[in-house]
Parts: C-alpha cells; structure tokens; sequence
C-alpha cells in the first residue's frame, strides 16, 4: 500500500483538500487516522501532515487524556508556514497558557512527557495541518485546518518516545485538542472513538461509519456510562465511575470510597493510553489478584513464577483452557465492562500468562488506571457533547476486531 505522502503528489489537485466551516464546497463525514502499536514501547503511534508549503508527515503519540498536540518544531515543518501566537490573545486565552516567553511576546505552554515525567515550557503555535478523511463510506481524500494550534517544545521532551516519534497528540476534553478542532473547524459533535489494537487500530472524529469501516454495525452492542467530572467542574482526562469489580460474577470486597474521587482528584477510574496496562492503587490490586488466583485455581488454571512486571502468572499447558472472567460494574449492575481473556491475560512465553494488570502503589492518584492492552479491540466512543462514554468490550464477541478497519488502498499512515 502506498502511503499518503506518495500518494499526494500524484493527486496534487484532487485529493489535497482545505475547507473552512463557511466557505468550503462541502465538510467532510468524518475523519479517520490510522494508530500503530509500537512493539518495543507499548506505545500507540498515528501519523499526521504538517505545513502549507510542504506537506511533512509527523508521527505522534497518542495521549487519550493529553490537553494538546505538542512537538519539536525544528522537525515538523518550515518556519514560513508556523507563526507563533501572541501572548494575551483569544487563541492563548483558548490554551490555558501558563505564562508567557520571549520577553512576555509569545503564548507559553507548559507541555511534559508522561513516559519519562519531564516538563517544558513551550511556545502556542499555528501551522497547517491535514488528515485523512471519510465521504460517502470512502476513505483517501486529505482535509485541512490552516489555523491548527499545537504547543511547539524542546526536543529534549521525545526522550521514551516511540522511534521516529516527533510529539504528542493530546486527544483531552481541552478547547484546542484534536477532537475540538476538528470541531470547531468541520462541525462535527464534539465526540470522537478509539479503537486500539496490538497491530493497526484508529481514531475516529465526526459521524459513526463503523459499519462502512468494520463490516459491522458495533454501534448496536454498545453501552453508555458518564464520563465524570471533578468539583473543580470539567476534567481534560477521562474518567469513570467504576461502583464495583466482580470476578466470575462475585463481588469484591473493596473499600468503596477508593473508587470515588475525592475533592483533591484523588481516586476514582481513569482511561489511558499512556499506561500499558491497568494498574491499581495497592490495597485494591491485592484484594484482586488474591481473588483472581482463587477462582483461577478452581476453573484448573496452575500457578507459575510470576515473570516481571506482572504479579501472578499461570501455565498454558492446561486442556480447554479457561480464565476468570471480570467485570467492571458502572452505574448499574446491568451496565458493565466486561473484560475477557484476550484483554485479561498476556501471553509472555509459549508456557506461559499473566495477569495483565500490575500494582500501582499506594500513591497512584486513580484508584484504577485502565491501560492500552485492556482497552485493544474495545471501540470506545467519547461524547465530549453529553460526556458520556459508549463501550463494546470485545469486538471478538461480534466477530472483528479493531485491526479491521478499512483504509483506502491508496493511503496508509505508516508506509513511508
């Protein structure tokens, strides 16, 4: 498959399309950007455009809860097309600035690295930016934002990123995150869906084509839970109100209040896709391993040495293999996530799984951190609009997976 930049130049005319809510022939349905896992780092990497006079590709990590899209400006694009945005206007009061540089002149932004927990202060920036988008259940055309803002940062930040990683894409309940560009610039409701995997995944913004990009109608499976907020008022990362655990349908006996948050942000449950896998504040991590490994054992499952970084592992040289099964239970006990075997286990040896969920610690501020290996092949739909969160758990369960979504033929993010 070729990807976008070899396509482009071919389709100079046709297919490199810039539109502005009032004035453009017609606004894209939705956009799609393709998601790779990188295997060395966990991480989820896509692929954007930068720069009016020269179009660059700029490989990005995903940060589901980021509050925008930082990167190293000396390696995304030309400065003719990036102007730096001045300290005290509307589109600095948009970015939450924490201050200001170059002798007061330029929007500053704080911009951090959550993989290595360094920090810098950057500059507000705006420059073009195109992605792929869908018409008419097609896929291969590029839109453009002209006026994109993103946070332009030391180079020092892309130490632990993804190799060939330039940045952060910030996909947060935040005024100039993608999803809210993408907004303000095309009219779509505020609402975008992620659909990870450990192979090929996407982003999508704008209308649902999940049948047209899926072959199914997964919409019909999903359920809804609010995403919450803090008593501060709107949260950029997302939360939600997990009430209980159950594992092969029993309830664990767990300090409730844990799983609230309190009026500092402490506490509740957080979707990441900086975290590899789910993590749990140490008291509720122990009382779910010790009743996993209870119901493991009695479904046949033998213990093993646990292998690093994980806590309790089984054989796999067991016939009819089967694990527990775990549940997530939401506002109701008829809304739950339901987490099956390919999102509960790893694989780390041909004889061996583990349990893929790993302590956090007694200071982790989410009581539970939903991380990127239990969310793959789970199509999650964020409503910034109603704040709630649409779930499927496993696209398994239907027959697919998020590895199937369907990109055009002429494009794909990452064969450069």
């Amino acid at each position: 498959m070729a990807s976008l930049v070899q396509f482009l130049p071919l389709f100079p005319f046709f297919f490199l399309i810039s539109f502005s809510v009032s004035h453009g022939p017609f606004l894209p349905k939705a956009i799609i950007l393709p998601v790779n896992k990188d295997p060395s780092t966990f991480q989820y990497v896509t692929q954007l455009y930068m720069g009016a006079n020269h179009l660059a590709p700029i490989k990005l990590v995903v940060n589901l809860g980021g509050s925008f899209l930082w990167a190293d400006c000396g390696l995304t694009s030309d400065s003719s097309s990036q102007k730096l945005v001045p300290c005290n206007s509307l589109k600095c009061s948009m970015a939450k600035p924490n201050g200001c540089t170059n002798d007061n002149k330029i929007c500053g932004l704080k911009s951090d690295n959550p993989f290595t927990r360094l920090a810098a202060t950057g500059e507000l920036a705006e420059d073009m930016f195109a992605v792929e988008f869908i018409d008419e259940l097609k896929t291969g055309s590029v839109a453009s934002i002209h006026q994109f803002l993103f946070s332009c940062t030391s180079s020092t930040l892309l130490q632990g990123l993804a190799r060939g990683a330039k940045g952060m894409l910030g996909l947060g309940n935040s005024r100039i995150a993608l999803p809210s560009q993408l907004s303000d610039t095309f009219g779509f409701q505020r609402k975008f869906a992620i659909c990870l995997s450990s192979s090929n995944g996407a982003i999508i913004s704008g209308e649902s084509p999940y049948l047209s990009l899926l072959s199914h109608d997964v919409s019909r499976s999903m359920l809804y839970t609010p995403l919450i907020s803090s008593r501060d008022g709107v949260l950029e990362e997302y939360y939600i109100n997990v009430k209980s655990l159950k594992i092969n349908g029993k309830k664990l006996s767990l300090n409730t209040s844990l799983l609230t948050m309190d009026g500092e942000g402490h506490g509740g449950t957080k979707i990441s896709t900086i975290s590899p896998f789910t993590t749990m504040k140490t008291s509720i991590y122990k009382t779910f391993v010790e009743s996993y490994e209870r119901f493991g054992f009695s479904m046949g499952l033998t213990k093993v040495e646990p292998i690093a970084p994980f806590g309790l592992c089984f054989s796999t040289k067991v016939e009819g293999l089967n694990v527990p099964s775990i549940d997530l239970v939401l506002q109701s006990e008829m809304v739950k996530w339901r987490i099956y075997e390919s999102n509960s286990m790893v694989k780390v040896s041909d004889e061996v799984m583990c349990l893929g969920f790993l302590d956090g610690g007694v200071n982790q501020k989410a009581s539970i951190v939903i991380g990127g290996h239990q969310l793959e092949d789970n199509l999650l739909e964020f409503n910034l609009g109603t704040s709630m969160l649409g779930f499927t758990s496993s696209l398994a369960m239907v027959e697919t997976s998020c590895s199937d979504f369907m990109f055009s033929k002429d494009s794909s993010a990452f064969d450069t």
